[in-house]
């Protein structure tokens, strides 16, 4: 296949693939309530999570590229920032964690309080019966009843997919996880610090081939699309947390799969200056929230963000079928919002 990463798409200014639901309550601090109202899990059950993740070093690395792909994604150019050590969760959080933690807390979602998500069209079995789609993005379904475990909506089920990545999670839902397990969503730096593995100035997690053994490194969309997948129905949503080598960390799929919310908010990255900011947080003003890594929608025909660098920006209400979230645990501890 052709290295999508260097195809010419400068200058498209399109938006991610992960459109804006909200807001959706009246009142948004109401779901941020309801999350930070979650009771924190025993102990022994924060201990093993917390022994799950991958302690990185931190330190001073380069975040951003040279030059961005999109202008509004705000990811250039490089800068140098230093980062604390820390740890982070070595794939995103599955549906078999999402679901011990409902069951040991009664959490209920976004989704399941609005009644409805995005589905991606091919996944659903009659996309005619739900013709709603956000404006321009007709590949998205506007699906009652859909949520992180009926992701298709009424009648489907996440059975043979608890190891998949838990999906129509909105920042809220990920933020309340985090509460339980004793952890905390991981800040975008540290977050684009993990996904390089250790390389610099490289596109991913691996390199800069698109793909370095013949073969698909990360899941994102192989076809024309939205409308044909050319590895089949099981490539057309999410695969296993570990279905694709890991970083030089030891971390998987930092791109491609799901989208993975941060902590921050969507805003310019920190400034370059001769000494590099430590920890930086994001902005301090605003509503949208940064998503990172791409998702199994990423095609460079359209959404070309499954790079080490690549950021969007989407509403914390938002919940949809190619989202999710890791956890992390360390560092300097973010500001809650």
């Amino acid at each position: 296949m052709p290295d999508q990463a260097d195809a010419g798409n400068a200058g498209k200014e399109k938006s991610g693939c992960c459109p804006s639901t909200g807001p959706r309550m009246d009142g948004r601090a109401d779901y941020l309530a309801l999350a930070e109202d979650v009771a924190p899990a025993d102990p022994s059950t924060r201990d093993r999570l917390r022994a799950a993740l991958i302690d990185l070093p931190g330190g001073i690395f380069e975040m951003g590229t040279r030059k961005s792909t999109f202008a509004a994604d705000l990811d250039s150019p490089r800068r140098k920032v230093k980062l604390s050590p820390f740890a982070i969760s070595p794939h995103s959080v599955t549906v078999a964690r999402f679901r011990a933690f409902v069951e040991a807390t009664g959490y209920v979602s976004v989704a399941e309080h609005e009644g409805w998500s995005y589905v991606f069209h091919l996944l659903l079995p009659d996309p005619a019966a739900w013709p709603n789609s956000p404006p321009g993005l007709r590949w998205w379904r506007q699906v009652n009843g859909a949520t992180w475990f009926a992701p298709e909506g009424p009648g489907s089920t996440t059975r043979g997919r608890e190891e998949h990545p838990v999906t129509h999670i909105s920042w809220y839902d990920a933020r309340a996880y985090a509460r339980w397990s004793g952890l905390r969503l991981p800040r975008e730096a540290e977050w684009e610090f993990a996904a390089r593995g250790g390389l610099a100035r490289q596109k991913f997690p691996w390199g800069n081939a698109f793909e370095p053994s013949g073969k698909p490194a990360m899941n994102t969309f192989r076809g024309q699309f939205p409308d044909r997948h050319d590895l089949g129905p099981d490539w057309q949503g999410t695969v296993p947390v570990t279905a694709h080598a890991p970083n030089g960390y030891g971390l998987y799929n930092m791109t491609g799969n799901v989208w993975e919310w941060v902590e921050d908010r969507f805003g310019p990255l920190p400034p370059a200056q001769a000494i590099p900011p430590r920890d930086p947080g994001g902005a301090a003003e605003g509503y949208a929230r940064v998503q990172r890594g791409g998702s199994y929608l990423c095609h460079v025909s359209y959404c070309d963000r499954y790079h080490v660098h690549s950021r969007t920006r989407t509403d914390p209400d938002t919940s949809i079928g190619n989202c999710g979230f890791r956890v992390a645990a360390g560092g300097a501890a973010p500001v809650v919002c």
